[in-house]
């Protein structure tokens, strides 16, 4: 079938559409550079700069994985607006192109998969954290709430809505171990603060799965945390990275030093969720790498 995807050329596109091509789909990506796109995808796939550009082509399945990072600047009020619009705009396009295919061609694709955010629950301590668990007021979660709502304006059209909260997406080449990799590696790594704060996470090969498994599954729908089974602490994390690459963590950051340098952005390093994939699993779904030892055991040997 044919597979659209925002963001396809980012660190989870790119493994997804990898999957999707093997299995034999024809994959279709919107990208504000369709020439660089080429070259970091599989040779085949449909790039083009909008959406809409895809009404001659019906996709059945939508992946919105699009969105600026969070975590790649201070939050001024300009900051937060690039965040909500990159986040809005390719949502928006998605339901624009369902509204236009329901009216043209007399159907909607059948099924979209929405990226949203751990962040969406806020700061929540050390409770854990289902689907059911109410937000904490913050502008992690507002921003995702934002981006969650426009997805949901594609059920009118008769689409299927599955929106995945995605925790820390780890793989090699990329995500938040590219960033974490060369201080740990220095023996220059340590916890964030006091380390008590969680850190969702996810092997990226398992979140590909599960996206597959939500486009598949058409009794699924709402929200679902895309995270491992075992989330773990800040500290506990920078211990098994360090570990894993024979070095110390000896070298903890102050959360007032976060703070100076970050700003608001720091609440990112020092709050967490410590979510649960509760829906998934009850939706039968099975993680290849459950616990961060086996995770990092893959992608670090």
């Amino acid at each position: 079938m044919r597979v659209l995807i925002t963001g396809g050329s980012g660190f989870v596109g790119q493994a997804l559409c990898r999957r999707l091509v093997e299995a034999g789909h024809r994959v279709q990506v919107v990208s504000r550079d369709p020439a660089q796109a080429r070259i970091r995808l599989p040779e085949g796939i449909d790039v083009r700069r909008s959406a809409l550009d895809f009404v001659d082509a019906p996709p059945k399945a939508l992946v919105n994985l699009a969105g600026e990072p969070i975590a790649g600047k201070r939050w001024s009020d300009a900051q937060k607006e690039r965040l909500l619009d990159s986040r809005l705009n390719a949502t928006r396009e998605l339901v624009q192109l369902s509204e236009q295919l329901k009216a043209t061609q007399g159907s909607a694709p059948s099924v979209m998969v929405s990226a949203s955010a751990m962040g969406y629950y806020g700061d929540q301590g050390e409770a854990p954290v289902t689907e059911e668990t109410p937000p904490h007021d913050e502008f992690a979660h507002r921003l995702c709430q934002r981006w969650e709502e426009a997805a949901r304006d594609v059920t009118a059209h008769g689409t299927r809505l599955a929106i995945l909260r995605l925790g820390l997406v780890l793989d090699a080449g990329g995500g938040v171990l590219q960033r974490m990799l060369p201080p740990f590696r220095l023996g220059l790594g340590g916890r964030f603060g006091d380390g008590r704060q969680y850190m969702p996470w996810v092997h990226r090969q398992d979140l590909v799965s599960a996206i597959l498994f939500l486009i598949e599954r058409d009794d699924l729908d709402g929200a679902f945390n895309g995270s491992a089974p075992h989330p773990v602490t800040n500290a506990v994390f920078t211990r098994l990275l360090a570990r894993h690459l024979h070095r110390p963590a000896l070298l903890p950051v102050p959360g007032r030093a976060l703070e100076i340098a970050f700003g608001e952005m720091s609440r990112l390093l020092l709050t967490g969720a410590d979510m649960r994939p509760a829906r998934l699993e009850e939706a039968g779904f099975v993680f290849r790498f459950p616990t961060l030892e086996e995770a990092l055991t893959d992608i670090l040997g």
